[in-house]
């Protein structure tokens, strides 16, 4: 029988701004300090959760970065769950490609995420915007 996933949101962020995107970072950067994480996984989650807010400022002008604690078993993880509305991927798989951007940036934003990060799902649409999902379990 598979273990059960818990799921606690602590806290969602609103970005409209690179200090939006900051203050995001600092608060997860403090939180996966406070929950024990590594210092290499401290920095995996806080560059991810930066890229994801900087695409949302970049692309779209506004979203929502929320960040849950979750548990499975006796495994404890962080989620990223960052989302906007605005007019989604076209092309997931060309984005999440190495050097692949729309904006005039290196393209490594997404990419690096998906590497950094345990688990990691795009859902996209023109109707309903993106929603980034990312998941770091703790070593």
């Amino acid at each position: 029988m598979a273990t059960e996933r818990a799921e606690q949101i602590i806290e969602s962020y609103f970005i409209a701004t690179e200090s939006d995107v900051m203050s995001a970072v600092i608060a997860v950067y403090t939180l996966l300090q406070n929950l024990s994480f590594s210092a290499s996984q401290v920095s995996e989650v806080s560059t991810s959760v930066s890229e994801l807010g900087m695409n949302i400022v970049k692309y779209v002008g506004d979203g929502v970065v929320s960040v849950a604690k979750v548990e499975e078993g006796n495994v404890l993880g962080v989620k990223i769950v960052a989302k906007d509305s605005g007019c989604g991927i076209a092309n997931i798989e060309a984005a999440l490609a190495d050097n692949f951007s729309t904006g005039g940036s290196l393209g490594m934003g997404l990419p690096g995420v998906k590497r950094m990060m345990d688990e990691f799902e795009v859902e996209s649409s023109p109707d309903n915007g993106t929603i980034v999902t990312a998941i770091k379990w703790k070593e």
